[in-house]
């Protein structure tokens, strides 16, 4: 790709972007959240047309007129938001497109023993082919798309953010289907926020800044660090988590108990899970991906309806079930899905900030938009959200300024409990140093924050305290000061460490 320019109404996404993928090659596209890389793959599986600029594909030049053109050339793409379609179940999806027929009909059982075949290579034969797509976590998902992709037979694979639902095995799993792909000559695109994968399993390293390519060629496994921050974000960021707030004691917790949490269960997923977080205080929930943590947040918010157990905001207990009674209570939540369970993605920016918050608009039964969309408008710009557009389209926005928006609908709210399910997945590292210093400020005003995260520094160097959940009980807490990270993955991945 030689000089790819991509223009929407008032903007430029890519300027000038070029990249080069030899065959046999893992290499690594990174870029902040809004640098173009979306755009920058979307353009080369034909989604977008380019307004300047060549794609030669194999030595000849092309031009994708759409993604099914991009799809029979041998470009397949992992995205980042999953093109899935819920409904189906897990073969119709692997072979959407591509189904296998004879004589004008298709043949569901062929499409059953290819899903089977690629989940059995992606080490997930657990995964049932007729299973309901819907019915999967976001991690099995996200391992269907990839298998989904695989069934391409492609000599080019975009992957975009693949690890970001997956646990530590299924990294490893991941990482050794690229490699085999790679060795069989199939070419990779790798697009992820997480530098210690980038270093694994890459080649070589492109960073595009602003629309524009800013570093080409880089070895993958000795560029330092703070040379590829430098070129994403034009300074130097240091992995440090703004200072904790003086007002918590982790071992001895005081003050008004804003959450409390007890005996909670949900028959399949979790129980007796007990939690206590004080005002002012940031707890986390460690653990691997399905060990309970997303089930367990969604159940104290009302999302899920709990089988046993109760929840009290400041002391008063809660309707199981129902999210209007948690929100009237003052709690928040940001999912771990933000696309599909945290924002109305057609509604402009304002509106998705005051979604829990109109009625302090309305008046005489009609909502006062110019009072909505200044309010919008001041707790946008508290957070930075980019573009500075209110009224700009949600879906518009990069992954790190929706997460915003999401944290912006809370911080309007005014609320004294919110929960944060991987609130930095898919953020670049200068959005997630932003969110790091919002959530301590926040904490640091008195509201008592609940944190679930598949990184694990990220809970220590945030969390007062730290709740290590494995199967679905909460199996070690601790202030975070008396653990490290392989204390951590110690008990929630094998269960081997004293307790």
């Amino acid at each position: 790709m030689r000089g790819i320019v991509k223009e929407f109404p008032g903007a430029r996404a890519l300027d000038g972007v070029d990249l080069d993928v030899a065959a046999g090659e893992v290499h690594c596209l990174l870029g902040q959240n809004g640098a173009g890389k979306s755009t920058l793959i979307k353009v080369l599986a034909g989604a977008h047309r380019p307004d300047a600029g060549e794609i030669r594909w194999a030595g000849e030049t092309v031009a994708f007129a759409s993604p099914q053109a991009a799809d029979a050339a041998g470009i397949a793409t992992i995205h980042q938001e999953l093109d899935l379609v819920p409904g189906l179940s897990v073969a119709e999806n692997v072979v959407l497109g591509h189904e296998p027929a004879r004589l004008g009909f298709t043949r569901p059982r062929d499409a059953e023993r290819i899903a089977r075949d690629l989940l059995v290579r992606l080490g997930h034969p657990e995964i049932g082919p007729r299973r309901e797509l819907g019915r999967l976590s976001a991690a099995g998902q996200q391992v269907v798309s990839m298998a989904r992709a695989l069934a391409r037979d492609a000599r080019l694979i975009v992957m975009d953010e693949p690890s970001a639902v997956l646990d530590p095995d299924e990294v490893r799993n991941l990482f050794r289907v690229i490699r085999e792909l790679t060795a069989e000559g199939t070419a990779v695109v790798y697009i992820s926020h997480r530098l210690e994968e980038i270093r694994e399993i890459g080649d070589r390293v492109t960073v595009l800044k602003d629309g524009a390519t800013v570093g080409r060629d880089l070895p993958a496994r000795t560029t330092p660090t703070a040379e590829v921050i430098r070129l994403m974000t034009g300074r130097t960021i240091e992995y440090a988590f703004p200072p904790r707030t003086a007002r918590i004691d982790p071992a001895q917790p005081t003050g008004e108990v804003a959450l409390e949490v007890d005996g909670l269960a949900r028959t399949g997923e979790f129980s007796g899970v007990g939690l206590t977080v004080h005002a002012g205080e940031v707890v986390g929930l460690a653990g691997l991906v399905g060990s309970g943590r997303s089930e367990i947040l969604e159940t104290v918010y009302g999302a899920r309806r709990a089988t046993a157990g109760t929840v009290r905001v400041r002391g008063r207990a809660l309707r199981a079930g129902s999210v209007p009674a948690a929100v009237r209570a003052g709690m928040g939540l940001c999912p771990e899905e933000r696309k599909s369970q945290g924002l109305l993605l057609g509604e402009p920016v304002y509106r998705n900030v005051s979604l829990s918050t109109l009625a302090r608009f309305a008046r005489g039964g009609f909502v006062r938009r110019g009072a909505e969309l200044a309010a919008a408008r001041d707790v946008t710009a508290q957070l930075d959200v980019r573009p500075a557009d209110p009224t700009r389209a949600t879906r518009t926005l990069s992954g790190g300024n929706q997460q915003k928006v999401v944290l912006a609908r809370w911080l309007l709210r005014g609320c004294t409990v919110l929960l944060l399910d991987e609130p930095t997945r898919g953020v670049d590292v200068g959005a997630r140093t932003e969110i790091y210093a919002l959530i301590r400020r926040l904490a640091a005003s008195g509201v008592a924050v609940v944190l679930v995260s598949s990184e694990v520094p990220e809970v220590l160097g945030l969390a007062d305290r730290v709740l290590v959940v494995r199967e679905g009980r909460v199996v070690h807490e601790a202030p975070s000061t008396e653990l490290d990270e392989s204390r951590v993955l110690d008990l929630v991945m094998e269960g081997s460490a004293r307790v």
